[in-house]
């Protein structure tokens, strides 16, 4: 997965947490109005708020899954080839340096 992708889903995953605050908050503030029309909407959006948090936490789950497969392969390829490592961390460095100090 890109970065772009990840950030995307980080993007999506907070807006989507400040949505269902949002609609959390109107039913609170909705929950005096009575009526069977204004109770079935609540209801209602209650089960999608609800579907909502357990898809957020899937996803989030999945993320940190992924991401402690990542940390542990790249620690893998660490120990099985610690020079070529240091070559590239160095390589990497060099390029970031040489970038940085252009005018």
């Amino acid at each position: 997965m890109t970065a772009t992708t990840q950030e995307s889903r980080a993007k999506l995953a907070a807006d989507f947490k400040t949505l269902t605050t949002d609609a959390e908050a109107l039913l609170r503030a909705t929950a005096a109005q009575t009526g069977e029309q204004a109770a079935a909407a609540r209801a209602k959006l209650e089960e999608s708020m609800r579907l909502a948090r357990e898809k957020i936490a899937e996803i989030q789950g999945d993320a940190i899954e992924r991401a402690r497969a990542a940390a542990k392969a790249a620690d893998e390829v660490v120990h099985e080839k610690p020079w070529q490592s240091i070559a590239v961390a160095a390589a990497v460095g060099f390029f970031l340096g040489w970038l940085s100090g252009r005018k």
